[in-house]
């Protein structure tokens, strides 16, 4: 139970573990418009390498979709591709800030829901030094096992952000001005995590959860 437990949370924060050397090759037009304080048009991509891998490796790529359906919710559609992994992120961008309904892994067959979402950025004006935000969050997670075997697996996780400063960090798509926000995250297995993300205002995340660092984006 406790090894089941463990996958089910690297599951739902959408742990990316490099796979199969598989491009994620997508034509995107580049776009000119004016880009939201949290980016989500239509049409956005951004391209990343994991942080210490040489620059002539296979990327992944996070693209906006568009509008889609979670369990009867309208919500931003995502998807996140490349070295043999494919999957669609459901968010929803308000006044709230960015909530993550859940996601579905395309290849594993892999869905994993919030209830309540998770609450992954604030309200725009509240993000800032010091700033901490969180919850509480019943995650439930139907996974296939190596077997062919449906599994799935209920969790409550408590998670906190906090904004620990603002720096000057530098990655191969240039050198930002970056919100730097530690995440933790544990379950009622006794799990826990503790990731650091890079987010710039208008740009997106240029360094995410999983250790990701941007090296392009279309706008």
């Amino acid at each position: 139970m406790k090894r089941l437990a463990m996958f089910a949370l690297l599951a739902l924060l959408g742990a990316c573990a490099p796979q199969a050397n598989t491009p994620a090759n997508e034509p995107f037009a580049r776009v000119q418009e004016p880009v939201a304080f949290y980016p989500h048009a239509i049409g956005l991509y951004w391209v990343y390498l994991p942080q210490n891998d040489p620059p002539n490796y296979p990327p992944f790529r996070l693209s906006v979709l568009g509008p889609g359906q979670w369990d009867g919710e309208v919500a931003t559609q995502m998807r996140f591709s490349g070295r043999g992994q494919e999957r669609i992120y459901y968010r929803r961008f308000s006044e709230a800030g960015v909530e993550l309904l859940g996601f579905k892994e395309q290849i594993t067959l892999t869905k994993v829901s919030y209830d309540p979402p998770m609450l992954e950025y604030p309200p725009e004006d509240l993000l800032r030094p010091g700033y901490r935000w969180g919850g509480r969050s019943t995650t439930q997670s139907v996974f296939q096992l190596p077997s062919g075997n449906m599994e799935q697996a209920t969790l409550i996780i408590d998670y906190t952000y906090e904004v620990k400063g603002m720096s000057r960090v530098e990655v191969p798509a240039g050198i930002f001005e970056a919100y730097v926000i530690e995440l933790t995250v544990s379950d009622d297995q006794g799990n826990s995590l503790v990731q650091e993300i890079w987010f710039v205002p208008h740009v997106g995340e240029v360094r995410t959860r999983e250790g990701l660092v941007l090296i392009e984006t279309n706008f």
